[in-house]
C-alpha cells in the first residue's frame, strides 16, 4: 500500500486515517490540566519571543470541552493527557487531577507525574496501583536533575511495574539546568529495564536519542513537534532521518503536544507521512505503527 495523500488541514485528518485502514489515532503526548494551571502555561507561551526567541501562539486556546471535540473530530480514539509540576508539592495533586480527568473523560488514558521530593514513591506507587499508564517527567520545566537520589526509587518502581515514563530531557526548545541525553542516559544505565518515551525524539539531539533506542530495549521516541515547519526552523532533522528510522520503525509513537502548539494538528501528521514516503522501508506500514499500533501497545489500550 502506498502512503496516502497527507492531510491538508485538520478536517482532512480523519480521511487520511481511514485511507490507512486505521480505526483512529492514539496520541501519547497531549496536555490537559486544571484550568488555572493551563492558563499559566498559556501565559508562558504568550511570551514566546522572550523565552524562545520567536512567537508561540497557541493554536487551540479554547475550553477543554472544545479541545476534546476537536480531537475526536480528527479521529483521536485514545490520548494521554499529561501534567507536570514546576516546583515541589504539585506533583501529587496534579496526578490526582489527571487520574480523575481520565476517569471522567472517554478516550483519556490515566497518567501521573513526579518530582524529586520526599513522598514521591508513595504517591507514584498509589497512582500506578490506580491504573496510571504513563508518567510525565519534565526535566526542563521542573529544573531538576533526573539523577537526584530522591528519584532513584521512583525510577525503580516504574521499571519494576513496567509503566513507561514520558521524559522531556532534551535541550529543546531551550536548554535547562539538567537537560541533555547524556544526563538521562545515566538514569537508563542505572535502570536499564525502565520503559521510557523520549519526548520530542530528544530534540535537538535526534541522533543521540536513536542511540539510546538502540542501547535500551525499553526506550522509544515520540514525534511531538518533530519535523513540523515550526520545529525545522529551530531544530532541523538530519537529512537522512527517514533512513535512520527504518531500523527502529516500531519504536516510534505518535505525540503532538496538543493543544499547546503554534500550528494545526494536521501538520504533525503530514510530517510523519513525509518520512514514511521518503524511504520505501517505511511506507504505510510505518504510519500504521506510529499512529496506532505502537502507541496503543505502549499505553496498553
Amino acid at each position: 500500500m502506498t502512503v496516502p495523500r497527507p492531510p491538508v488541514d485538520d478536517a482532512d485528518v480523519a480521511r487520511f486515517v481511514a485511507d490507512l485502514g486505521l480505526p483512529g489515532l492514539v496520541d501519547t503526548h497531549t496536555h490537559f490540566m486544571p484550568d488555572r494551571v493551563m492558563a499559566k502555561v498559556w501565559a508562558h507561551f504568550a511570551k514566546g519571543e522572550e523565552y524562545y526567541g520567536r512567537p508561540w501562539p497557541i493554536h487551540y486556546q479554547v475550553p477543554s470541552d472544545e479541545r476534546l471535540t476537536i480531537l475526536r473530530g480528527m479521529g483521536v480514539l485514545r490520548f494521554a493527557p499529561l501534567v507536570y509540576p514546576h516546583k515541589p508539592d504539585m506533583a501529587e495533586w496534579l496526578t490526582g487531577w489527571a487520574l480523575d480527568f481520565a476517569a471522567d473523560t472517554p478516550g483519556a488514558v490515566p497518567t501521573a507525574t513526579m518530582f524529586p521530593e520526599p513522598g514521591v514513591v508513595d504517591y507514584l506507587g498509589k497512582a500506578v496501583d490506580a491504573g496510571a499508564r504513563l508518567v510525565k517527567a519534565h526535566v526542563q520545566v521542573g529544573a531538576y536533575d533526573p539523577r537526584d537520589p530522591l528519584l532513584a526509587p521512583a525510577w525503580g518502581l516504574l521499571a519494576e511495574a513496567g509503566v513507561p515514563a514520558m521524559v522531556h530531557c532534551g535541550h529543546g526548545p531551550v536548554a535547562g539546568a539538567h537537560t541533555g541525553l547524556d544526563v538521562f542516559g545515566e538514569v537508563l544505565a542505572a535502570h536499564p529495564r525502565l520503559r521510557v518515551v523520549l519526548a520530542h525524539a530528544g530534540m535537538p539531539d535526534f541522533v543521540d536519542a536513536l542511540a539510546l533506542v538502540d542501547r535500551y530495549p525499553g526506550v522509544v521516541i515520540d514525534t511531538t513537534v518533530v519535523g513540523t515547519g515550526f520545529a525545522e526552523a529551530i531544530a532541523p532533522l538530519p537529512a537522512d532521518w527517514p533512513a535512520r528510522l527504518a531500523g527502529v520503525a516500531d519504536r516510534v509513537v505518535l505525540g503532538t503536544d496538543f493543544p499547546n502548539i503554534p500550528y494545526g494538528y494536521h501538520e504533525q501528521i503530514a510530517a510523519i507521512a513525509g518520512w514514511a514516503a521518503a524511504d520505501e522501508r517505511l511506507g504505510a506500514g510505518f504510519l500504521r505503527s506510529v499512529l496506532y499500533d505502537a502507541p496503543a501497545q505502549l499505553l496498553g489500550v
